[in-house]
């Protein structure tokens, strides 16, 4: 069913189940997913999703906040307006990205994610006083992590769309998976332990929540 909260237009998706409770996912394109009982009217689950308008408003604001950034082309963290120029030779960068083409600015990119994410990684590594081996690295895209740790094979994956902020986040998140190599979970010793060479990793957590 359609629907409006404040300025948001939203389609309300019902799922019916045999449950107890009642759970509301915000979802993009505006989309509310409410999984409930069979025995729970619309009406109910309209009294619901007006109860907890603010933490729908929230999620929606939220994702409109990341769709227009996936929009832009970030570079660590700033936003570039991309020109293709076929007659240009190379990838070059001002206040604009000037390119021959995508397919060439695709391969730039690659380029710099690989030697930008190797150079933090070694200067990270090499300010940890534990012993810790150092790490193969692999690069790739991921949808719910900003890295990964795998003590058993020693590697760390690090997300590719880590450049699209600045490099503060990236610095973050090779410290934080470093520190998996001495404390496994995320307890009291293990943030403690990214304190100690990222005081800052709570205000730099909260920007790649945003």
């Amino acid at each position: 069913m359609n629907y409006k909260i404040d300025d948001y237009d939203v389609t309300i998706k019902i799922e019916k189940k045999k449950i107890k409770n009642t759970y509301i996912r915000v979802k993009e394109n505006n989309i509310i997913h409410v999984t409930t009982s069979y025995l729970v009217t619309n009406k109910q689950i309209l009294k619901l999703i007006e109860k907890n308008k603010k933490y729908i408003l929230n999620c929606l604001n939220k994702l409109e906040k990341k769709q227009e950034k996936n929009q832009k082309f970030y570079l660590w963290g700033k936003p570039y307006e991309v020109i293709i120029i076929p007659t240009s030779k190379e990838v070059t960068i001002s206040d604009t990205i000037i390119t021959p083409s995508l397919i060439t600015l695709e391969k730039w990119l690659k380029k710099e994610i690989e030697k930008v994410f190797n150079q933090q990684l070694d200067y990270w590594y090499k300010k940890y006083q534990e012993k810790i081996p150092y790490p193969k690295l692999k690069i790739r895209k991921m949808k719910t992590r900003w890295g990964v740790c795998n003590r058993k094979n020693n590697t760390i994956t690090l997300n590719s769309e880590l450049v699209r902020y600045n490099r503060e986040c990236l610095d973050y998140v090779i410290v934080h998976e470093l520190s998996h190599f001495v404390f496994f979970d995320h307890s009291k010793s293990f943030w403690n332990q990214v304190n100690k060479y990222y005081p800052k990793y709570k205000e730099t957590r909260k920007e790649l929540k945003d």
